[in-house]
């Protein structure tokens, strides 16, 4: 298991140095001066230059960028131009809120998909078949700030039994009822595309598996059909699936900017929407840099966990 883990390290900075070279760059392609915005509107173009001279900005591009990586492996991502303060703890108190979000959101995506998927299966009803596959298209089909804008409406302006947007006052950890209250709305707005997809792809992968020969001697010897769901097809599905949910954290991670959005909720994605509109080129290359590590990192442990289930992965067998 190490040597595989080992093999798939080289390929994870090589996508991370390659996206770092790609942020930097694109970043400077956008139009505007951070230097002329932090100086406002009636600054002299000796002011405008000095600011910029400061920032660093009058050097080549490459130097800029060999500043900004060296900086960052020192564990410095500098500070913001414009929102004001260390990137470092900007960054830090998004992330808690962000972190706190998105795993309350897979978490709910997951057991979704679980209950959704074996019961599918489990039942042969055409109907529940067909309620399924509606429910799982529009879950998939509606974009999130559609459906947060509908939870808002159903459950915090018709029924208001629950907070339309926000965090707890005290904290996550001060009181989890209240803390419940906060996260329903955006976790389930942000887990239902996720919860749509995995469901879809969980069904077909059980369905695929009681096509497999094992399952055909197993009901000729009489063993119950929930069984063989449950204690022969799912584990055999399990690792595709795991492959399916890590493809789909990335898009949960992007959809968590509108939901943050919607709900108020001050995570990475409200600092990174601060970031693009203020011009503020270090926060916004941090945050970049840092969702693609985040996506990295998911995929890396999807593939050992993926490993770790089908020995013939880490064998360098057909999987």
């Amino acid at each position: 298991m190490l040597r595989y883990v080992a093999s798939r390290l080289p390929s994870a900075a090589a996508v991370l140095l390659v996206a770092s070279v790609l942020i930097f760059g694109l970043l400077r392609l956008v139009p505007g001066d951070p230097a002329t915005t932090l100086a406002g509107p009636d600054a002299s173009p000796e002011a405008v230059e000095a600011i910029r001279t400061s920032l660093g900005l009058d050097l080549p591009v490459w130097e800029q960028y060999v500043a900004w990586l060296g900086s960052l492996l020192t564990g410095d991502p500098g500070r913001s131009y414009l929102i004001g303060g260390e990137i470092g703890e900007l960054v830090t108190a998004g992330l808690t809120n962000t972190l706190v979000l998105a795993a309350a959101a897979l978490v709910l995506a997951v057991a979704i998909a679980l209950v959704v998927g074996i019961g599918a299966v489990l039942s042969r009803s055409r109907w529940v078949d067909t309620v399924v596959t509606g429910v799982t298209t529009a879950a998939l089909a509606l974009p999130p700030f559609v459906t947060g804008v509908l939870l808002v409406l159903a459950f915090a302006v018709t029924l208001p039994v629950l907070p339309s947007g926000g965090v707890p006052p005290d904290g996550f950890a001060a009181r989890p009822d209240i803390t419940a209250q906060y996260l329903v709305l955006p976790a389930l707005c942000l887990a239902l595309p996720v919860a749509g997809a995995i469901s879809r792809f969980l069904v077909e992968a059980l369905r695929t598996e009681l096509g497999r020969p094992y399952v055909l001697t197993a009901r000729a010897l009489g063993v119950p059909r929930r069984r063989i769901v449950l204690a022969h097809a799912l584990p055999a599905a399990l690792p595709s699936m795991l492959t399916a949910l890590g493809i789909q954290v990335g898009n949960l991670l992007g959809g968590a900017v509108l939901v943050e959005a919607i709900f108020t909720w001050p995570g990475l994605g409200q600092l990174v929407e601060q970031g693009i509109s203020r011009r503020d080129y270090p926060v916004v290359q941090v945050l970049l840099l840092l969702s693609v590590a985040v996506f990295v990192a998911v995929q890396l442990v999807t593939d050992i966990l993926h490993a770790a289930l089908d020995p013939r992965v880490r064998i360098g067998g057909n999987a």
